[in-house]
């Protein structure tokens, strides 16, 4: 009997040091990924709120472009990758991610939304959370492995701390940087990283915004299919998102050679739109407008219009995520679709919510748990079939073009595995 529990003992005595080293790693990483997640978030509601107060700002597009271009021309050529950036670096690893990546982010979204760009904030809080978390490396000694561990479980933090949605960002760490398989030896790394990081931005009192639990039919075969036709909608919506912004980038380049000059062109080009539209609801988060698709119709075109102004605002190289512009696109493009397919408006508007998401960044399994999180385990499986439809239908395409595509999403496409997506079109 001696002799069992010793080799039992044997066998679990690393685990059990894994698992309290990495608790004590990742207390750290969300302390510091919830705390700037939690800046982050006050310093954002306050200049969206200053700049709906003195619209006017908005006319000053063009400058805040010119300012975010020089910022990352003169002290960000080397984290100007961004979330790409960081995905290569989990691939390939090569160097620690500069700090400074953290505050030129943040400084260039805030740039981004005082003067009137739509764009997001999870890439802020990504970048912001993996930048932090990798300043870590040389101090707990992490060989080249961990590392990438402490990448993920940054990623992990920033996503979950900025959105109030642990286990989503715990599986986004997991899900976004190889297509069609996870990472399941950062499992533990990625779920404390993400709980701390939450548990943190709480802690300091930051909230975020509350959308209605959604009520689903009994389950049908109308009702299924309805879910499998929105989330082809979905898909294709995803898509266009990310072709969108990646073509108006590739534009900018060609044409513009000197990098601040194309935010500030950029700028003058929402600027205009914000003026012919005589509205500012398609630009910044966009929130109000998201939270109106789960209770009364909004415009058709709503989709459509925000798609626009975020590719042209991300594609000229403003700052800030891809995340809620998605969410915004897929609630309102939801709200649309509620007049064809016979499922209830605000299930519809949450299911485009996460399932646009689901296909532009291709994590339908940590969009599924966002969505379960926000509105409640109801909607589920009405939500995770158009998130998985929804994937399927992006095609391997994306917003993140650093994602490897570790199992093609069909057999026709097995060729394409082990590929970056920036290297198939």
């Amino acid at each position: 009997m001696s002799r069992y529990f010793t080799a039992l003992l044997a066998e679990y005595r690393p685990l059990l040091l894994f698992a309290v080293r990495w608790l004590a790693i990742c207390a750290v990483v969300g302390a510091l990924a919830g705390t700037a997640s939690a800046g982050f978030l006050v310093a954002l509601d306050w200049v969206t709120q200053w700049r709906e107060s003195h619209l006017w700002i908005i006319a000053l597009l063009p400058v805040g472009g010119l300012l975010v271009g020089l910022l990352y021309q003169y002290w960000g050529r080397s984290v100007e990758g961004g979330n790409n950036l960081l995905l290569d670096e989990i691939h390939s690893p090569k160097a620690v991610v500069p700090l400074r990546m953290a505050p030129l982010v943040l400084l260039g979204t805030l740039l981004t939304h005082f003067f009137g760009g739509s764009a997001g904030r999870e890439g802020t809080a990504v970048q912001m959370g993996a930048a932090l978390a990798d300043q870590l490396t040389k101090l707990f000694r992490l060989h080249a492995r961990d590392r990438n561990l402490l990448l993920i479980a940054g990623i992990s933090a920033g996503f979950a701390s900025v959105f109030g949605t642990p286990l989503a960002g715990a599986v986004f760490g997991l899900e976004v940087f190889l297509i069609g398989r996870l990472r399941y030896n950062a499992i533990l790394p990625s779920f404390l990283a993400a709980i701390c990081a939450d548990y943190v931005t709480r802690a300091w009192g930051v909230g975020h915004t509350h959308y209605p639990l959604l009520h689903a039919p009994t389950y049908s075969i109308t009702g299924l299919l309805s879910a499998a036709a929105a989330g082809i909608a979905f898909g294709l919506a995803g898509r266009l998102f990310g072709v969108a912004t990646h073509a108006v980038g590739s534009v900018f380049k060609r044409y513009i050679a000197w990098p601040p000059l194309r935010p500030a062109v950029g700028g003058v080009l929402v600027a205009l739109l914000v003026w012919a539209l005589g509205t500012t609801r398609y630009i910044g988060l966009g929130i109000p407008t998201i939270v109106q698709s789960f209770v009364e119709p909004v415009p058709g075109y709503a989709f459509a219009l925000k798609i626009l102004l975020t590719a042209l605002t991300l594609g000229a190289s403003f700052k800030g995520g891809e995340v809620t512009p998605l969410f915004f696109v897929g609630a309102t493009l939801g709200n649309a679709l509620s007049g064809t397919l016979p499922l209830p408006m605000p299930l519809l508007a949450g299911m485009g919510f996460v399932a646009v998401f689901a296909g532009a960044a291709n994590t339908p399994l940590a969009c599924t748990f966002m969505a379960v999180e926000l509105f409640g385990h109801e909607c589920g499986l009405y939500v995770g079939l158009a998130c998985v439809v929804s994937y399927l239908f992006s095609g391997h395409r994306g917003i993140y073009s650093a994602q490897m595509i570790g199992q093609s999403k069909h057999g026709l496409w097995v060729r394409e595995q082990g590929k970056r997506l920036r290297d198939l079109h």
